[in-house]
């Protein structure tokens, strides 16, 4: 097989793994989500429950359907995410005052310390990586619009609702 960057794949090289960017950016997710569990270890999250307390961090309150949009879950894999958080006492679910269909997430006092302890994380991270700064930004824009055109590749598909 020809491995030069500008070289055509043929139709037995497509079936190949080792050509399969899913399979690329499978690996670098379970790779990263190895080195979160260590480096989460001391502060007692995962690291999805670590992706929620970032939102809070940042937004504050947010309702749980907000949640799931920013992090691209369903309720059925937030709800038992948030039940274990609130567990730990780092997060409160309330209904809504004005929409009891609508359950708020604010964080706790020990929800909100907790993100000076979290500050380390990203450095941390950064440090696992063996890339630079440009590097980690170059790489996060082109993901970025990796994920955009998928999305929309998604939606081509879908029927109109009218």
């Amino acid at each position: 097989m020809d491995t030069s960057p500008t070289a055509t794949p043929t139709a037995t090289d497509w079936l190949r793994l080792d050509q399969q960017i899913c399979f690329s950016l499978n690996a670098a997710s379970r790779a990263f989500g190895s080195v979160y569990r260590v480096v989460l270890k001391d502060l007692g999250i995962t690291y999805p429950q670590y992706l929620v307390m970032l939102l809070l961090w940042e937004h504050g309150e947010l309702p749980v359907k907000k949640l799931g949009e920013h992090l691209r879950l369903d309720s059925g894999t937030l709800s038992p995410l948030l039940k274990r958080l609130e567990a730990a006492g780092l997060v409160r679910r309330e209904r809504s005052a004005r929409d009891e269909r609508s359950v708020q997430v604010r964080l706790t006092e020990e929800g909100a310390a907790l993100r000076e302890r979290a500050e380390q994380v990203p450095r941390q991270i950064f440090s696992a990586t063996s890339l630079d700064l440009d590097e980690i930004r170059a790489l996060r824009t082109r993901l970025d619009q990796l994920t955009s055109a998928l999305d929309q590749a998604v939606h081509a598909e879908l029927p109109d609702e009218d």
